[in-house]
């Protein structure tokens, strides 16, 4: 029953950090810079709850079943921030299946070795997920713009909306956002690990 409950957490989880990032991506003109911690959080909040499923119950596949569930929820928040009026890209929904699937792949090959997940689970995850989210940087409507449209009155100064950036891809968030996932993902990989012997 308790790994039912902490699935449910860190997918409610995984829906609530969505909205923070993408609230952020929605009301400053600095996107680029918040994919960045929006691929971070979101490959932690992944790696954590998927390794964890997938070394409870030992079935390659798991983290691919795990990824559906959060991804459902994701879209029932997105649906209901649309249902308040907001465009429909106000959420980034992020694009979790296609790591999920790569989890599930390096506990499989290595013969549902928990140290491989760890290792090349984790770095798999960190170094994809940004990379399948870039066509939400694509996709999400232009920011500056959004934020003039759908001004919120609660607004703190620091991210009131400023003049745009020159060059999106210049820096590239996703090499970032990948680096550092690649690193921290690991960590939490292993910490998933751990949850299932505490």
């Amino acid at each position: 029953c308790t790994h039912y409950l902490f699935i449910i957490v860190v997918a409610v989880n995984g829906t609530l950090l969505t909205i923070n990032a993408g609230d952020y991506i929605f009301y400053t003109d600095w996107a680029w810079t918040s994919f960045v911690i929006f691929s971070i959080s979101q490959t932690l909040m992944l790696t954590v709850g998927a390794v964890y499923y997938l070394t409870f119950t030992g079935v390659p596949g798991t983290a691919t079943y795990y990824g559906l569930i959060i991804t459902v929820y994701t879209w029932v928040a997105k649906g209901a921030w649309f249902s308040l009026g907001y465009p429909y890209d106000f959420i980034v929904t992020p694009v979790w299946l296609p790591s999920c699937m790569l989890l599930d792949l390096a506990y499989w090959a290595t013969k549902r070795n928990k140290h491989s997940l760890i290792l090349f689970g984790g770095v798999l995850v960190g170094m994809s997920l940004p990379l399948f989210n870039m066509v939400n940087l694509m996709l999400v409507a232009d920011p500056l713009e959004t934020a003039f449209k759908y001004p919120r009155p609660t607004l703190p100064p620091y991210m009131t909306p400023i003049e745009p950036q020159v060059g999106k891809f210049y820096n590239s968030p996703v090499a970032l956002g990948a680096g550092a996932g690649a690193v921290l993902s690991v960590t939490m990989a292993a910490l998933g690990c751990k949850l299932t012997t505490w």
